[in-house]
């Protein structure tokens, strides 16, 4: 389902909305599911130097590898950084619609963006 409107998610619309589930939570957080979420979190607020990027760039790999089987992470890119202190990063891989029953049959080449928005973080589709 759809935290905002409620409506009925499939496909890639339901990815992309658990992907930023993932990512935005940090671990240690869910209620019966502690190693749920991501440590890249963790790593905001800190400067950022090449290290930390690396290290927010393993943070969702290893996030994404463990809890979205639907999707396969190809790579990252960091498309924003700025002294206002707002980083957005593309992900690319190749999602997989069945990817959730087993099924890696069908596949499809995607990406998505996670930036800051008016909410906190969010992720957008990218074309």
């Amino acid at each position: 389902m759809d935290a905002q409107t409620g409506r009925l998610l499939t496909g890639w619309d339901h990815c992309v909305q658990s992907i930023a589930i993932i990512l935005t939570t940090r671990i240690g957080t869910r209620l019966m599911r502690r190693a749920f979420g991501s440590a890249a979190l963790d790593l905001q607020d800190r400067n950022a130097t090449p290290q930390r990027i690396m290290q927010i760039y393993v943070a969702i790999a290893a996030a994404l590898k463990r809890w979205e089987p639907g999707f396969r992470l190809q790579s990252i890119k960091l498309t924003q950084a700025g002294g206002d202190g707002i980083f957005a990063f593309e992900i690319a891989g190749v999602f997989f619609p069945a990817g959730h029953l087993g099924d890696y049959s069908v596949s499809e080449q995607r990406s998505a963006v996670l930036a800051a928005n008016d909410n906190g973080y969010g992720l957008k589709v990218v074309a």
